[in-house]
Protein backbone atom coordinates (compact mmCIF):
# COMPACT_ATOMS: atom_id res chain seq x y z
CA UNK A 1 0.00 0.00 0.00
CA UNK A 2 1.10 3.58 -0.67
CA UNK A 3 0.72 6.40 1.77
CA UNK A 4 -1.76 9.10 0.92
CA UNK A 5 -0.62 11.02 -2.15
CA UNK A 6 2.73 9.20 -2.29
CA UNK A 7 2.59 7.83 -5.84
CA UNK A 8 4.93 9.70 -8.17
CA UNK A 9 2.47 12.32 -9.42
CA UNK A 10 2.13 15.58 -7.64
CA UNK A 11 -1.47 16.60 -6.85
CA UNK A 12 -2.64 19.11 -9.41
CA UNK A 13 -3.56 22.36 -7.65
CA UNK A 14 -4.98 24.69 -10.25
CA UNK A 15 -7.54 27.50 -10.08
CA UNK A 16 -11.02 26.54 -11.19
CA UNK A 17 -11.21 28.97 -14.10
CA UNK A 18 -12.02 27.59 -17.54
CA UNK A 19 -8.54 28.40 -18.83
CA UNK A 20 -7.03 26.13 -16.15
CA UNK A 21 -8.76 22.99 -17.40
CA UNK A 22 -6.44 19.98 -17.33
CA UNK A 23 -5.78 18.68 -20.85
CA UNK A 24 -7.20 15.24 -21.43
CA UNK A 25 -3.74 13.81 -22.17
CA UNK A 26 -2.45 15.04 -18.81
CA UNK A 27 -5.38 13.44 -16.98
CA UNK A 28 -4.66 10.16 -18.76
CA UNK A 29 -0.97 10.42 -17.81
CA UNK A 30 -1.81 10.93 -14.13
CA UNK A 31 -4.15 7.94 -14.13
CA UNK A 32 -1.62 5.78 -15.98
CA UNK A 33 0.98 6.56 -13.30
CA UNK A 34 -1.30 5.55 -10.42
CA UNK A 35 0.16 2.30 -8.99
CA UNK A 36 -2.14 -0.71 -8.93
CA UNK A 37 -1.41 -4.28 -7.91
CA UNK A 38 -3.40 -7.16 -9.35
CA UNK A 39 -4.38 -9.79 -6.80
CA UNK A 40 -4.07 -13.39 -7.98
CA UNK A 41 -6.47 -16.16 -7.04
CA UNK A 42 -7.16 -19.65 -8.34
CA UNK A 43 -10.55 -19.98 -10.00
CA UNK A 44 -12.39 -23.12 -11.17
CA UNK A 45 -12.67 -23.04 -14.94
CA UNK A 46 -16.46 -23.29 -14.64
CA UNK A 47 -16.48 -19.96 -12.77
CA UNK A 48 -13.78 -18.18 -14.77
CA UNK A 49 -15.85 -16.66 -17.57
CA UNK A 50 -14.90 -12.99 -18.18
CA UNK A 51 -12.11 -13.16 -15.58
CA UNK A 52 -8.59 -12.03 -16.50
CA UNK A 53 -5.58 -14.34 -16.35
CA UNK A 54 -3.06 -13.51 -13.64
CA UNK A 55 -0.20 -15.36 -15.36
CA UNK A 56 0.77 -16.86 -18.71
CA UNK A 57 -0.56 -20.29 -19.62
CA UNK A 58 1.47 -22.86 -21.59
CA UNK A 59 0.17 -26.07 -23.06
CA UNK A 60 0.70 -29.02 -20.69
CA UNK A 61 0.88 -31.43 -23.63
CA UNK A 62 0.58 -31.84 -27.38
CA UNK A 63 -2.68 -30.91 -29.07
CA UNK A 64 -3.99 -33.11 -30.64
CA UNK A 65 -2.70 -35.65 -28.18
CA UNK A 66 -2.26 -38.32 -30.90
CA UNK A 67 -2.68 -38.79 -34.64
CA UNK A 68 -6.43 -38.97 -35.24
CA UNK A 69 -8.92 -39.23 -38.05
CA UNK A 70 -10.56 -36.02 -39.24
CA UNK A 71 -13.39 -37.94 -40.95
CA UNK A 72 -15.57 -41.01 -40.71
CA UNK A 73 -13.92 -43.40 -43.18
CA UNK A 74 -11.26 -46.07 -43.56
CA UNK A 75 -7.63 -45.92 -42.43
CA UNK A 76 -5.13 -47.50 -44.84
CA UNK A 77 -1.63 -47.10 -46.33
CA UNK A 78 -1.51 -44.30 -48.89
CA UNK A 79 0.90 -46.13 -51.21
CA UNK A 80 -1.20 -49.31 -51.22
CA UNK A 81 -3.03 -49.57 -54.57
CA UNK A 82 -4.88 -52.80 -53.79
CA UNK A 83 -8.20 -53.11 -55.68
CA UNK A 84 -9.93 -53.62 -52.34
CA UNK A 85 -9.02 -53.79 -48.64
CA UNK A 86 -10.10 -56.21 -45.94
CA UNK A 87 -11.66 -54.42 -42.96
CA UNK A 88 -9.92 -55.80 -39.87
CA UNK A 89 -11.53 -53.68 -37.12
CA UNK A 90 -13.71 -50.71 -36.27
CA UNK A 91 -12.11 -47.93 -34.25
CA UNK A 92 -14.45 -45.63 -32.35
CA UNK A 93 -13.45 -42.31 -30.78
CA UNK A 94 -12.09 -43.04 -27.32
CA UNK A 95 -11.14 -46.64 -28.13
CA UNK A 96 -7.49 -47.35 -28.99
CA UNK A 97 -6.81 -49.45 -32.12
CA UNK A 98 -5.96 -53.11 -31.59
CA UNK A 99 -4.46 -54.07 -34.97
CA UNK A 100 -1.68 -52.86 -37.30
CA UNK A 101 -2.47 -51.92 -40.87
CA UNK A 102 -0.45 -53.70 -43.57
CA UNK A 103 -0.93 -53.77 -47.37
CA UNK A 104 -4.37 -55.01 -48.37
CA UNK A 105 -5.87 -54.19 -44.96
CA UNK A 106 -7.83 -51.21 -43.60
CA UNK A 107 -9.73 -50.22 -40.46
CA UNK A 108 -13.14 -48.64 -40.30
CA UNK A 109 -12.53 -45.43 -38.28
CA UNK A 110 -14.69 -42.71 -36.79
CA UNK A 111 -13.99 -38.95 -36.57
CA UNK A 112 -11.62 -38.24 -33.68
CA UNK A 113 -10.49 -41.84 -33.28
CA UNK A 114 -6.81 -42.75 -32.91
CA UNK A 115 -5.07 -43.70 -36.14
CA UNK A 116 -3.95 -47.38 -36.11
CA UNK A 117 -0.26 -48.24 -36.48
CA UNK A 118 0.84 -48.55 -40.10
CA UNK A 119 -1.90 -46.31 -41.53
CA UNK A 120 -1.07 -42.87 -42.88
CA UNK A 121 -4.27 -41.91 -44.66
CA UNK A 122 -8.04 -41.95 -44.19
CA UNK A 123 -10.41 -42.10 -47.13
CA UNK A 124 -13.76 -40.60 -46.22
CA UNK A 125 -16.74 -42.94 -46.24
CA UNK A 126 -18.51 -41.09 -49.09
CA UNK A 127 -15.68 -42.12 -51.45
CA UNK A 128 -15.98 -45.84 -50.68
CA UNK A 129 -18.25 -48.82 -50.70
CA UNK A 130 -18.04 -51.85 -48.42
CA UNK A 131 -19.27 -55.33 -49.29
CA UNK A 132 -18.75 -58.58 -47.37
CA UNK A 133 -16.08 -57.09 -45.13
CA UNK A 134 -14.07 -55.55 -47.94
CA UNK A 135 -13.73 -51.81 -48.75
CA UNK A 136 -13.25 -50.49 -52.24
CA UNK A 137 -12.39 -46.85 -53.12
CA UNK A 138 -14.86 -45.73 -55.77
CA UNK A 139 -14.04 -42.01 -55.90
CA UNK A 140 -10.75 -40.19 -55.45
CA UNK A 141 -10.33 -38.43 -52.11
CA UNK A 142 -7.52 -35.83 -52.44
CA UNK A 143 -7.12 -35.34 -48.68
CA UNK A 144 -5.26 -37.41 -46.10
CA UNK A 145 -7.95 -36.57 -43.48
CA UNK A 146 -5.61 -36.94 -40.53
CA UNK A 147 -4.94 -34.49 -37.70
CA UNK A 148 -1.35 -35.02 -36.63
CA UNK A 149 -0.20 -35.03 -33.03
CA UNK A 150 0.88 -31.56 -31.92
CA UNK A 151 -0.20 -29.79 -35.11
CA UNK A 152 -2.23 -27.27 -33.06
CA UNK A 153 0.00 -26.97 -29.97
CA UNK A 154 3.19 -28.52 -28.65
CA UNK A 155 3.85 -29.19 -24.97
CA UNK A 156 5.24 -26.03 -23.37
CA UNK A 157 4.02 -23.76 -26.16
CA UNK A 158 2.49 -20.44 -24.95
CA UNK A 159 -1.29 -20.56 -25.12
CA UNK A 160 -2.68 -17.48 -23.37
CA UNK A 161 -1.04 -14.45 -21.78
CA UNK A 162 -1.42 -12.66 -18.48
CA UNK A 163 -4.19 -10.12 -18.80
CA UNK A 164 -6.16 -12.09 -21.40
CA UNK A 165 -9.88 -12.12 -20.74
CA UNK A 166 -11.46 -15.57 -20.60
CA UNK A 167 -14.30 -15.62 -23.08
CA UNK A 168 -16.09 -18.74 -24.24
CA UNK A 169 -13.48 -19.77 -26.84
CA UNK A 170 -10.58 -19.41 -24.39
CA UNK A 171 -12.42 -21.36 -21.72
CA UNK A 172 -13.05 -24.11 -24.27
CA UNK A 173 -9.35 -24.11 -25.16
CA UNK A 174 -8.29 -24.46 -21.52
CA UNK A 175 -10.78 -27.28 -20.98
CA UNK A 176 -9.46 -29.09 -24.07
CA UNK A 177 -6.00 -28.96 -22.49
CA UNK A 178 -7.29 -30.56 -19.29
CA UNK A 179 -6.86 -27.40 -17.20
CA UNK A 180 -9.54 -27.33 -14.50
CA UNK A 181 -8.38 -24.34 -12.42
CA UNK A 182 -6.77 -21.13 -13.64
CA UNK A 183 -4.89 -18.26 -11.97
CA UNK A 184 -7.03 -15.14 -12.38
CA UNK A 185 -6.82 -11.55 -11.20
CA UNK A 186 -9.08 -10.92 -8.24
CA UNK A 187 -11.66 -8.30 -9.25
CA UNK A 188 -11.25 -4.98 -7.45
CA UNK A 189 -14.15 -4.06 -5.19
CA UNK A 190 -15.45 -0.69 -6.34
CA UNK A 191 -17.93 1.16 -4.18
CA UNK A 192 -20.59 3.35 -5.80
CA UNK A 193 -21.93 6.36 -3.89
CA UNK A 194 -24.55 8.61 -5.46
CA UNK A 195 -24.99 12.06 -3.97
CA UNK A 196 -28.01 14.34 -4.16
CA UNK A 197 -31.12 14.95 -2.07
CA UNK A 198 -33.21 14.77 -5.24
CA UNK A 199 -32.50 11.09 -5.99
CA UNK A 200 -35.12 8.36 -5.67
CA UNK A 201 -34.60 4.64 -6.25
CA UNK A 202 -36.37 3.18 -9.30
CA UNK A 203 -39.71 1.69 -8.31
CA UNK A 204 -40.39 4.21 -5.56
CA UNK A 205 -42.94 7.05 -5.93
CA UNK A 206 -41.44 10.13 -7.58
CA UNK A 207 -42.22 13.33 -5.68
CA UNK A 208 -42.14 16.85 -7.05
CA UNK A 209 -38.65 17.95 -8.03
CA UNK A 210 -37.20 14.46 -7.58
CA UNK A 211 -35.50 12.22 -10.17
CA UNK A 212 -34.71 8.54 -10.37
CA UNK A 213 -31.17 7.36 -9.64
CA UNK A 214 -29.78 5.89 -12.88
CA UNK A 215 -26.08 6.36 -12.15
CA UNK A 216 -25.88 3.55 -9.59
CA UNK A 217 -27.21 1.15 -12.20
CA UNK A 218 -25.12 2.38 -15.13
CA UNK A 219 -21.90 2.41 -13.09
CA UNK A 220 -22.57 -1.06 -11.68
CA UNK A 221 -23.17 -2.37 -15.21
CA UNK A 222 -19.99 -0.74 -16.54
CA UNK A 223 -17.99 -2.11 -13.62
CA UNK A 224 -19.25 -5.64 -14.22
CA UNK A 225 -18.46 -5.32 -17.94
CA UNK A 226 -14.93 -4.24 -16.97
CA UNK A 227 -14.38 -7.24 -14.69
CA UNK A 228 -14.68 -5.34 -11.40
CA UNK A 229 -17.03 -6.10 -8.51
CA UNK A 230 -19.52 -3.27 -7.99
CA UNK A 231 -20.59 -2.51 -4.42
CA UNK A 232 -23.60 -0.17 -4.34
CA UNK A 233 -23.30 1.81 -1.12
CA UNK A 234 -25.99 3.98 0.43
CA UNK A 235 -26.73 7.21 -1.39
CA UNK A 236 -25.92 10.45 0.37
CA UNK A 237 -28.03 13.59 0.61
CA UNK A 238 -26.46 16.99 -0.01
CA UNK A 239 -24.66 17.24 3.30
CA UNK A 240 -20.92 17.86 3.72
CA UNK A 241 -20.26 15.80 6.85
CA UNK A 242 -22.40 12.88 5.62
CA UNK A 243 -20.50 12.85 2.30
CA UNK A 244 -17.12 12.74 4.07
CA UNK A 245 -18.35 9.95 6.34
CA UNK A 246 -19.64 7.94 3.36
CA UNK A 247 -16.25 8.20 1.64
CA UNK A 248 -14.34 7.18 4.75
CA UNK A 249 -16.71 4.27 5.38
CA UNK A 250 -16.55 3.08 1.77
CA UNK A 251 -12.76 3.06 1.79
CA UNK A 252 -12.79 0.66 4.74
CA UNK A 253 -14.14 -2.15 2.55
CA UNK A 254 -13.48 -1.17 -1.08
CA UNK A 255 -10.39 -0.92 -3.28
CA UNK A 256 -11.80 2.12 -5.07
CA UNK A 257 -14.77 4.47 -4.88
CA UNK A 258 -16.82 6.25 -7.51
CA UNK A 259 -19.06 9.11 -6.44
CA UNK A 260 -21.54 10.72 -8.81
CA UNK A 261 -22.80 14.24 -8.29
CA UNK A 262 -21.64 17.02 -6.02
CA UNK A 263 -18.39 17.83 -7.87
CA UNK A 264 -19.17 21.12 -9.56
CA UNK A 265 -19.28 24.66 -8.16
CA UNK A 266 -22.81 24.77 -6.75
CA UNK A 267 -23.83 25.57 -3.18
CA UNK A 268 -24.37 21.87 -2.43
CA UNK A 269 -21.36 20.38 -4.24
CA UNK A 270 -19.41 18.99 -1.29
CA UNK A 271 -17.49 16.07 -2.80
CA UNK A 272 -13.97 17.55 -3.33
CA UNK A 273 -13.88 18.99 0.21
CA UNK A 274 -15.34 15.77 1.62
CA UNK A 275 -12.59 13.76 -0.08
CA UNK A 276 -9.98 15.86 1.66
CA UNK A 277 -11.80 15.52 4.97
CA UNK A 278 -11.76 11.72 4.51
CA UNK A 279 -7.96 11.79 4.14
CA UNK A 280 -7.72 11.72 0.34
CA UNK A 281 -5.16 13.60 -1.75
CA UNK A 282 -6.66 15.33 -4.80
CA UNK A 283 -4.77 14.95 -8.06
CA UNK A 284 -7.06 16.83 -10.43
CA UNK A 285 -10.49 18.47 -10.33
CA UNK A 286 -11.34 19.64 -13.84
CA UNK A 287 -10.60 18.14 -17.25
CA UNK A 288 -10.93 19.78 -20.65
CA UNK A 289 -13.52 17.22 -21.72
CA UNK A 290 -17.15 17.43 -22.77
CA UNK A 291 -19.24 16.02 -21.17
CA UNK A 292 -17.73 15.57 -17.72
CA UNK A 293 -15.54 18.62 -17.14
CA UNK A 294 -15.79 18.70 -13.28
CA UNK A 295 -14.24 15.24 -12.82
CA UNK A 296 -12.21 14.69 -9.64
CA UNK A 297 -9.50 12.08 -9.10
CA UNK A 298 -8.11 11.50 -5.62
CA UNK A 299 -6.43 8.70 -3.70
CA UNK A 300 -5.89 7.46 -0.20
CA UNK A 301 -3.00 5.05 0.03
CA UNK A 302 -3.42 2.59 -2.83
CA UNK A 303 -7.15 3.31 -3.14
CA UNK A 304 -8.49 5.36 -6.04
CA UNK A 305 -11.40 7.74 -5.52
CA UNK A 306 -13.32 9.36 -8.37
CA UNK A 307 -15.89 12.11 -8.25
CA UNK A 308 -18.00 12.28 -11.41
CA UNK A 309 -20.64 14.77 -12.52
CA UNK A 310 -24.19 13.71 -11.71
CA UNK A 311 -25.46 14.05 -15.27
CA UNK A 312 -25.85 10.46 -16.51
CA UNK A 313 -24.14 10.79 -19.89
CA UNK A 314 -21.17 12.54 -18.24
CA UNK A 315 -20.91 9.71 -15.73
CA UNK A 316 -21.02 7.09 -18.49
CA UNK A 317 -18.47 8.79 -20.75
CA UNK A 318 -15.98 9.59 -17.98
CA UNK A 319 -16.07 5.98 -16.81
CA UNK A 320 -15.49 4.68 -20.34
CA UNK A 321 -12.65 7.07 -21.17
CA UNK A 322 -10.80 7.45 -17.86
CA UNK A 323 -11.84 4.89 -15.21
CA UNK A 324 -12.14 1.73 -17.32
CA UNK A 325 -8.47 1.74 -18.42
CA UNK A 326 -7.35 2.05 -14.78
CA UNK A 327 -9.58 -0.78 -13.60
CA UNK A 328 -8.43 -3.07 -16.40
CA UNK A 329 -4.82 -2.32 -15.53
CA UNK A 330 -5.74 -3.39 -11.99
CA UNK A 331 -6.68 -6.72 -13.59
CA UNK A 332 -3.40 -6.99 -15.48
CA UNK A 333 -5.00 -6.07 -18.81
CA UNK A 334 -3.87 -3.27 -21.13
CA UNK A 335 -7.00 -1.59 -22.46
CA UNK A 336 -6.92 -0.79 -26.16
CA UNK A 337 -10.30 0.59 -27.24
CA UNK A 338 -11.40 -0.24 -30.75
CA UNK A 339 -11.21 2.74 -33.11
CA UNK A 340 -12.47 2.62 -36.71
CA UNK A 341 -12.66 5.24 -39.45
CA UNK A 342 -16.12 6.25 -40.65
CA UNK A 343 -17.74 8.74 -43.00
CA UNK A 344 -19.67 11.41 -41.11
CA UNK A 345 -23.21 11.50 -42.51
CA UNK A 346 -24.19 15.00 -41.35
CA UNK A 347 -21.92 17.92 -40.52
CA UNK A 348 -21.18 18.93 -36.93
CA UNK A 349 -20.57 22.35 -35.42
CA UNK A 350 -20.22 23.57 -31.85
CA UNK A 351 -20.07 27.12 -30.43
CA UNK A 352 -16.99 26.56 -28.24
CA UNK A 353 -14.04 24.27 -28.80
CA UNK A 354 -11.74 24.51 -25.77
CA UNK A 355 -12.63 20.99 -24.65
CA UNK A 356 -12.28 17.55 -26.25
CA UNK A 357 -15.81 16.30 -26.92
CA UNK A 358 -17.08 12.72 -26.94
CA UNK A 359 -20.39 12.47 -28.79
CA UNK A 360 -22.81 9.50 -28.72
CA UNK A 361 -22.64 8.07 -32.21
CA UNK A 362 -24.26 5.29 -34.19
CA UNK A 363 -21.79 3.45 -36.45
CA UNK A 364 -23.11 1.23 -39.21
CA UNK A 365 -21.67 0.07 -42.53
CA UNK A 366 -18.75 2.48 -42.41
CA UNK A 367 -20.88 5.56 -41.67
CA UNK A 368 -21.17 7.58 -38.47
CA UNK A 369 -24.34 9.35 -37.33
CA UNK A 370 -24.01 11.75 -34.40
CA UNK A 371 -27.19 11.13 -32.47
CA UNK A 372 -29.53 13.98 -31.54
CA UNK A 373 -28.10 14.98 -28.22
CA UNK A 374 -29.75 17.48 -25.89
CA UNK A 375 -27.10 17.58 -23.19
CA UNK A 376 -25.40 15.39 -20.63
CA UNK A 377 -28.65 14.13 -19.12
CA UNK A 378 -29.94 12.75 -22.42
CA UNK A 379 -29.73 9.01 -21.81
CA UNK A 380 -32.01 8.13 -24.70
CA UNK A 381 -29.38 9.22 -27.23
CA UNK A 382 -26.70 7.30 -25.35
CA UNK A 383 -28.85 4.15 -25.28
CA UNK A 384 -28.88 4.11 -29.09
CA UNK A 385 -25.13 4.70 -29.45
CA UNK A 386 -22.59 1.98 -30.15
CA UNK A 387 -19.61 4.35 -30.31
CA UNK A 388 -18.27 7.73 -29.29
CA UNK A 389 -16.97 10.26 -31.80
CA UNK A 390 -14.04 12.23 -30.46
CA UNK A 391 -13.78 15.91 -31.45
CA UNK A 392 -10.35 17.27 -30.42
CA UNK A 393 -10.01 20.49 -28.49
CA UNK A 394 -9.67 23.42 -30.86
CA UNK A 395 -11.89 21.92 -33.56
CA UNK A 396 -15.30 23.58 -33.81
CA UNK A 397 -16.68 21.97 -36.98
CA UNK A 398 -16.56 18.78 -39.05
CA UNK A 399 -18.06 18.91 -42.57
CA UNK A 400 -20.43 16.20 -43.76
CA UNK A 401 -18.58 13.49 -45.67
CA UNK A 402 -15.43 13.84 -43.60
CA UNK A 403 -13.57 10.75 -42.41
CA UNK A 404 -13.69 10.58 -38.63
CA UNK A 405 -12.49 8.08 -36.05
CA UNK A 406 -15.06 6.53 -33.75
CA UNK A 407 -14.37 4.70 -30.50
CA UNK A 408 -16.58 1.67 -29.95
CA UNK A 409 -18.38 1.16 -26.66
Amino acid sequence: MHESGSFPIEPVARPMAAEALLPIEEAERILAAFPVQAKSETTPLSAAQNRFLAQDIVSPGDMPEFDKSAMDGYAYISGDDSPSYRVIETIAAGTPPGRTITPGLCARIMTGAMLPPGADRVVKRECTEETDGRMRIIRKDPHHNIRRRGEDLRAGQPVLARGDRLGAARIALLASLGIARVPTAGPPRVGIITTGSELVSPGAPLGAGRIYDSNSYSLAAQLRDSGAEPIILNGVADHAAATAQAIASGLETCDALILSGGVSAGDFDYVPAAMKQAGCALHFQKIAVQPGMPTVFASRGGQAVFGLPGNPVSTFVIFEVFIKPLLLRWLGHVHRPLWLPAILEAGYRRPRSERTAFLPTLYREGKAEILAYHGSAHLHALSRANALLRVPAGQDAIPAGSTVDVRFL
